[in-house]
């Protein structure tokens, strides 16, 4: 009888076989185990050729020399672990059974090394001494002088010697696709073994693992912000549950993911577009939408010089300021570079540097005597074009100049010297301003001090005299004849013995001003008031009475009167007996 393998994994416990069907069916038994065996170990050339050899041999003389059994009947050989799953490199004890009366001769035949364990009446014990790869063994025995053939298969399962990540990009943009690849080494049975990727804790994606070694098995992801300085790692998983053990996972060393998100706008450069030499210009500059913003970096530069910046981070927004000043006069070029990741952003600019010399405005006499000449001269640099006082200079780069003779009117006198430079079509501007003290003499204002004052007694009053000089003279106002001097300039009581003629007197380092001021003080008559009062009083009477006969007579004019007829007499009465108080009221 004639048979063929089902599959690599399960075959019939037992099989009872003629001498020809032994022949052919032990054969390709044999050498289909040795050649898996040699698939699944990877060994370089197999076993030595004496042990496959041999066992072949025996095999085929077993078939072929012994007898058939009786027709129609079976007997077993149980191999016993059915189907193990050993450990790589783990020895294996394998017990053959014969269930048959009378048990002949039992052997096992595998192309792994072998030695007799134990043996009794009707089953052997055999010790595989390196199981390191899948194999189908193969017990067979003679029973009532038929031989009788058992499989077991062989599974060998060993944890990965490697499990690692791929490293990842230094930087990786949010939202653009990432291949993340594990790398796996070793570990069988591969049909059981799976590779996870993780996010933390959090599981991405799982695949089975390829035969290929090393397997590499690829995930693609989407990182985002908040996957930034997020662990990535990879697990394998052999899982042995549906074989009676465990599930076996062993986790690589986390990588640290690293995004970020570069906008696509420009650094924004904020700083006057016109330099003067030698002097010191804010520069800023500054980006938004960066993420993270901490982690980037920013670099100004003017020319070839690099600008010593200050950098702060807000949320998405990095700004960089700093002071820069150039000796190099015309147009140059101010850079911002912001860097993030493998990413870089780049503002160029220029700017031009000029050179204003001036106005320098100066007066021949800072402090002028009175009639005095005075030079008022206003210059500037080259190219540069003046005006004084409104009047400008006959050519750019030359001065302007103002020349006068002091007098008291020209005392605190401004003048304003205004200086233009055209700078590539666009002109500047630039002023400067001085003031001219005039030394004259003490002078009191006449129309603000009159020469005679009639003030009442105890009223409140100001003598308003003022002197004006340079430098400021002292005024005070002293009563001829002794030394009682009235204050000036702020209030103060009157009394009846003020009255008097007050000398006052402006005095300065240059001079002295003096005028006379009567002052004439009124005292309070009592009489006078008297007799005020009396003449109000009699007006207020005189006053009442022509209102009396006022009101009499307009009653008068508003009666109506009527003729009796029963009267013998002529007799006049009035139709409305009202009261002048009422008819006023009713009106």
């Amino acid at each position: 009888m004639t048979r063929r393998l089902a599959s690599t994994l399960h075959f019939p416990e037992t099989l009872t076989v003629d001498s020809q069907s032994c022949l052919f069916d032990g054969a390709q038994r044999f050498i289909k185990g040795t050649s898996s065996s040699r698939l699944v170990t990877m060994m370089p050339s197999g076993p030595p050729p004496r042990v496959y050899w041999t066992s072949l041999i025996f095999l085929l003389l077993a078939c072929c020399l012994l007898p058939t059994g009786a027709q129609g009947q079976t007997y077993q050989v149980r191999v016993e672990p059915k189907d193990p799953v050993v450990p790589f490199g783990e020895p294996l004890v394998v017990n053959c059974t014969l269930d048959c009366p009378g048990p002949g001769l039992i052997s096992l035949e595998t192309a792994l090394s072998k030695e007799p364990h134990s043996r009794g009446l009707g089953w052997a014990a055999f010790r595989l001494t390196n199981v390191t790869g899948d194999m189908e063994i193969l017990c067979s025995g003679i029973c009532n002088k038929s031989q009788v053939v058992g499989f077991s298969n062989i599974t060998v399962f060993g944890f990965p010697k490697r499990v690692e990540l791929a490293p990842l990009p230094l930087w990786q943009p949010v939202g653009e696709e990432l291949n993340l690849s594990c790398l796996v080494s070793g570990g069988a049975p591969r049909a059981h073994l799976s590779v996870v990727l993780l996010r933390g804790e959090e599981e991405l994606g799982r695949q089975p693992l390829g035969k290929e070694e090393p397997a590499k098995v690829t995930f693609m992801v989407q990182p985002r912000r908040e996957d930034h300085g997020t662990n990535f790692s990879c697990r394998s998983e052999l899982d042995l549950r549906s074989q009676g053990l465990e599930l076996f996972q062993n986790t690589s060393a986390p990588r640290k993911l690293q995004t970020y998100a570069m906008p696509k706008t420009a650094p924004r450069l904020v700083f006057p577009r016109f330099w003067e030499m030698e002097t010191s210009w804010p520069v800023n500059c500054s980006l938004n939408g960066l993420f993270p913003a901490s982690e980037a970096h920013i670099q100004l530069a003017l020319g070839n010089q690099m600008l010593n910046a200050t950098v702060v981070s807000h949320a998405d927004t990095l700004t960089a300021t700093a002071t820069a000043k150039t000796e190099q006069e015309g147009t140059q070029e101010i850079v911002c570079n912001v860097t993030l990741g493998v990413e870089n952003r780049e503002t160029r600019e220029s700017l031009v540097a000029y050179r204003f010399q001036g106005p320098n405005l100066n007066l021949s006499e800072s402090n002028a005597t009175e009639g005095t000449p005075v030079t008022v001269t206003c210059a500037a640099g080259p190219q540069v074009q003046v005006m004084l006082d409104g009047v400008p200079a006959a050519v750019p780069g030359q001065p302007a100049q103002l020349q006068l003779k002091a007098t008291e009117m020209d005392d605190r006198r401004t003048f304003f010297c205004n200086a233009t430079l055209k700078v590539h079509g666009v002109t500047l501007h630039r002023n400067r301003s001085i003031q001219l003290r005039v030394l004259y003499g003490p002078t009191i204002d006449r129309a603000k001090c009159p020469q005679r004052l009639m003030w009442k007694e105890k009223t409140m009053h100001i003598l308003q005299c003022q002197a004006r000089g340079n430098p400021n003279p002292q005024l005070q106002c002293l009563r001829e004849g002794s030394k009682f001097k009235v204050p000036v300039g702020i209030p103060f009581l009157v009394l009846l013995n003020y009255s008097g003629t007050y000398s006052c007197q402006a005095a300065s380092s240059r001079g002295t001003d003096k005028m006379l001021v009567m002052m004439d003080v009124q005292g309070r008559n009592p009489v006078t008031i008297n007799i005020v009062l009396g003449v109000l009083a009699i007006l207020g009477l005189v006053t009442l009475a022509a209102a009396s006969v006022y009101v009499f007579w307009v009653q008068r004019q508003h009666d109506i009167y009527h003729l009796t007829p029963r009267s013998t007499r002529w007799r006049l009465t009035s139709t409305q007996p009202v009261t002048v108080a009422e008819e006023l009221s009713a009106q």
